[in-house]
């Protein structure tokens, strides 16, 4: 084992990534402990990597004593300073222990701390550098299935793990497929260490950030982003620039920009809503391609309103399983209630002559 100490180290070390001095030390404390179980005494056991030798060298450090009450932990002075004649009272001293003997079980022993430890390292180098990307996107290959779950290869030196509560029930995932994703979690010790999510609103975000140089670099903003995972999005944006049309931005040239995120859904509806402040006008625009008639705000207070549309308007208003109307609600913070205009003027009929037959 010794012998090749110098090799192991520089493969593992180029293999792994890591600095030839993490290798060391979990050499030195696997030979510690394989030591240890080989001397069977309470010494004070180290090891030291000779990079001239190549050898691991395993010692006890002892204080040099008058009187040695522990033969363990002590020296006595004239025994000390067979080993170094300058040695005094109160000093340390290292006394060599064979190596030969070790055999089997250092190896044994040694390459169980190495995994062990070169694994820590790794999770070590992943946590640095992921922690830097909480809340960012990053790219993963579909690797394997846990029950429900899903694992993805990360630029090979990690696994983000996709909770099914984290996943959008339609989407499909093909062993090796390449997909985005939004990392929510990074966890020190445990493995996988990435947690990622393919269904939250900020997912949504970091495509158009990625996708769209204005909404990057602050000229668009992205006031709201509400969502029906696999189903429909509503985002709502507007401009700090007059001359940059904020929907227009997020379109791109022949619709290359939505397209890209839309791609990036598997299909899922974007909707792109310009935003603005009066609730009236908000409410409009949210509800699009819904011809609205009328705008009743009902309670400003507990934000509370009605809209009228035309008859022939009234499923486009509402959506499929109301979905249009729902995101719209939320999108603008008011409790949206869809009418008809025949509806509402049969309601205002019954209100004027509430007796008629």
């Amino acid at each position: 084992m010794v012998n090749s100490l110098k090799h192991v180290i520089e493969q593992v070390s180029k293999e792994k990534d890591l600095q030839p001095e993490v290798i060391i030390e979990a050499i030195e404390n696997a030979m510690v402990i394989a030591a240890k179980k080989y001397f069977k005494s309470n010494e004070d056991l180290r090891a030291r990597f000779n990079p001239i030798t190549g050898n691991i060298e395993i010692y006890a450090v002892k204080k040099v004593v008058k009187r040695v009450r522990n033969k363990d932990l002590e020296i006595s002075l004239r025994e000390a300073q067979k080993e170094n004649e300058s040695l005094e009272v109160g000093d340390y001293v290292e006394i060599s222990k064979p190596t030969e003997g070790l055999g089997r079980i250092s190896a044994q022993v040694a390459k169980q701390v190495i995994i062990q430890q070169v694994r820590e390292a790794e999770r070590k180098k992943v946590y640095r550098k992921y922690i830097e990307k909480l809340n960012e996107l990053i790219v993963g290959t579909v690797r394997r299935w846990e029950g429900e779950d899903v694992i993805f290869d990360v630029n090979g030196e990690a696994e983000a793990l996709l909770e099914k509560k984290e996943s959008v029930f339609k989407e499909d995932y093909a062993r090796g497929e390449r997909m985005r994703l939004l990392l929510i979690r990074v966890r020190e010790l445990k493995e996988p260490q990435l947690i990622v999510s393919r269904k939250s609103t900020e997912f949504i975000r970091k495509l158009f950030e990625i996708e769209v140089p204005e909404i990057h670099d602050g000229i668009v903003v992205i006031k709201n982003i509400v969502r029906i995972p696999g189903e429909r999005t509503k985002i709502a944006v507007y401009s700090n620039d007059s001359d940059v049309d904020p929907i227009g931005a997020c379109v791109g040239v022949k619709g290359s920009r939505i397209n890209n995120i839309i791609k990036e859904l598997r299909g899922e509806r974007v909707d792109i809503v310009q935003y603005d402040d009066d609730p009236a006008n908000y409410v409009v625009n949210a509800l699009n391609p819904a011809e609205i008639l009328r705008v009743l705000i009902l309670d400003p207070f507990e934000r509370r309103m009605e809209v009228i549309v035309a008859d022939d308007n009234l499923s486009i208003a509402i959506g499929k399983k109301g979905q249009n109307v729902k995101l719209a609600g939320k999108l603008i913070g008011w409790d949206v209630k869809i009418k008809s205009e025949s509806e509402k003027r049969e309601e205002i009929g019954r209100e004027i002559l509430p007796d008629s037959k």
